[in-house]
């Protein structure tokens, strides 16, 4: 059974960072494609970043130059790095997989909404709350 457990959030000042990290386990094969999204009240889950099996890297344009994803292949772990973190970036934030690997090749940005559907597999998430 495969299951993403994210870890890592909190509360933090604005400019402040953070590490979340999303441990992966009971794939039978590394997926293609594994991304992070996050979800504020009120408003559709929106894709930030995404990482495929080669390595190559997408993120939205809010993400770009603050966040850093990343993966540890030997340690089954994805890792979302968050400088410069500001108000309007406090979510609760999702990893989630597949195995189609076309979702990476897309800017998260077009991820998000009802095209979240396309992964199949979610963790749980971790909450992310920046203070001004």
């Amino acid at each position: 059974q495969v299951q993403l457990v994210e870890s890592g959030g909190g509360s933090v000042q604005s400019g402040g960072s953070l590490r979340l990290s999303c441990a992966v386990s009971g794939h039978p094969t590394n997926f293609y494609c594994m991304g992070w999204f996050r979800q504020a009240p009120g408003k559709e889950r929106e894709g930030v970043a995404s990482i495929d099996s080669d390595g190559l890297t997408m993120y939205s344009d809010s993400a770009k130059g603050r966040f850093t994803i990343s993966q540890d292949n030997a340690k089954n772990t994805l890792y979302l790095q968050m400088n410069s973190l500001k108000p309007e970036d406090t979510a609760m934030y999702y990893c989630a997989a597949d195995y189609l690997g076309s979702l990476c090749g897309v800017s998260p940005e077009y991820l998000g909404g009802s095209q979240a559907s396309n992964f199949n597999y979610w963790g749980q998430g971790t909450q992310v709350t920046v203070s001004s």
